[in-house]
């Protein structure tokens, strides 16, 4: 029986990429969205998979979602993709604009993965990957709420490893930087991108997908509680 994969965020540019990753690698894959249905609609189909759609900041709704999702079997590998930017500088910054980004990261993470932790457990193999950001590690000019959602992924993840272990579930962040997709298209140059990766270049949508697919599997069942950077040599 296919172990089962849920991918908050799959319809975006680097949850589709994971979606596809894990379906390649033989997990059944829900893909999560929370508007875009036809697009999920659409992944889900092309990899053989199903979809799912709630408001990860909704708590009634995100465990009534899971509730139904459990009912065909255990979740057993998590990947919390989901995640917003609502930049500005912090001096300017607005109390919604605050909440918004701390409450898609890290409610979210509480809603989407407390439900799962238990029927995880109780199969003795589980893989939970938190989707971070090279922000949370250097920082960024308009980006504190980002960096701050992001570096409590970081703590949650070491903290979250240790209890889990003994369980064999690993827990695990996957750190990307300067990814290629249409939502960064134009934030940065190519000139921009050669001073700031030293690799100079974007990476690509399927490189941190790749990131995930290995710590999802077998390979890596003695790796937890770890930060995996994702950046092109950044930090």
């Amino acid at each position: 029986m296919k172990r089962r994969a849920l991918v908050t965020g799959g319809s975006g540019a680097i949850g589709s990429a994971i979606c596809r990753r894990l379906a390649s690698d033989g997990f059944d894959v829900v893909v999560h969205t929370h508007r875009n249905l036809h697009v999920a609609q659409r992944i889900a189909s092309d990899i053989g998979g199903s979809f799912v759609a709630f408001d990860v900041i909704d708590a009634q709704a995100s465990l009534a979602a899971l509730e139904s999702l459990l009912e065909a079997g255990p979740i057993q590998v998590l990947v919390n993709n989901a995640g917003v930017h609502d930049d500005a500088p912090f001096p300017g910054m607005s109390r919604a604009q605050w909440d918004r980004v701390i409450a898609v990261a890290l409610d979210g993470f509480y809603n989407v993965t407390h439900p799962l932790s238990l029927p995880m457990i109780r199969t003795r193999w589980g893989r939970i990957i938190n989707i971070t950001s090279v922000t949370a590690e250097i920082g960024n000019r308009g980006q504190t709420n980002y960096a701050a959602a992001k570096g409590a992924l970081h703590a949650i993840s070491r903290s979250l490893a240790r209890e889990l272990g003994s369980r064999g579930i690993t827990v695990n962040c996957v750190s990307p930087g300067l990814i290629d997709t249409p939502q960064s298209a134009d934030a940065f140059d190519a000139d921009a991108i050669k001073r700031i990766v030293p690799l100079q270049r974007a990476g690509a949508t399927d490189d941190v997908a790749h990131a995930v697919g290995f710590l999802a599997s077998d390979a890596a069942g003695y790796i937890t509680g770890q930060i995996l950077p994702v950046n092109g040599g950044m930090t």
